[in-house]
């Protein structure tokens, strides 16, 4: 392959990859007044500074491809292992009839995750899924009816909050959570409180 035709083919891929990035970062979790697009753009940023430079020192030293091609080369590495850091799986969560109020999914030791939310609340999901999901969940009560218009994320820019404490039998709880709202005449709160550790099962607790 020519050095024409293989800088076209990886800025090709480079501009793909770019620009999932950027949809994907529109949906990506900010911080403090900051949106995810912002702060993503800074990282994409920084990395396109990385692989100019990268790409002028290759060039240097290999000179039988062009910059160009070492850049683009760069930059796709560089973005698919930015796109792995922001994958966030797209949970769906099953909640009783009827039910309203605070949704947890606690850091657990399972390995599949228990999506069907018991009266109290609560779910358990795995450590890698705690760690990676952000992204707005699929919530449907038992009889299959949809309810992602009554769920209610932290903030305009956050959609799961997150709360760490101590201590249960020895061991920390630490959760995802958001909250399901409907009309009052419609709702029957089966979880009235904020507190949920003494709902919490420690033995799948790590």
């Amino acid at each position: 392959m020519t050095d024409r035709n293989l800088k076209i083919t990886l800025g090709i891929f480079s501009f793909g990859l770019l620009t999932t990035l950027i949809v994907k970062l529109t949906n990506a979790p900010g911080g403090m007044i900051l949106s995810g697009l912002f702060l993503g753009g800074i990282v994409i940023a920084g990395i396109l500074i990385a692989c100019a430079l990268i790409g002028l020192v290759l060039n240097l030293t290999f000179k039988r491809y062009s910059f160009l091609a070492f850049f683009f080369a760069s930059t796709i590495i560089s973005f698919a292992i930015f796109h792995y850091y922001l994958y966030s799986p797209t949970l769906k969560i099953i909640v009783p009839n009827g039910y309203s109020g605070k949704i947890h999914l606690v850091a657990s030791n399972v390995e599949k995750n228990e999506l069907l939310i018991d009266s109290n609340g609560i779910g358990y999901i795995n450590k890698w899924t705690f760690e990676k999901t952000y992204s707005k969940p699929i919530v449907e009560q038992v009889n299959g009816e949809n309810l992602d218009s009554n769920c209610v994320g932290f903030n305009m820019s956050t959609f799961w909050s997150y709360s760490k404490f101590c201590c249960i039998d020895g061991k920390t709880i630490k959760s995802i959570s958001f909250e399901i709202e409907r009309k009052k005449e419609t709702a029957t709160k089966l979880f009235q409180s904020n507190g949920f550790s003494q709902y919490v099962d420690t033995k799948k607790l790590d």
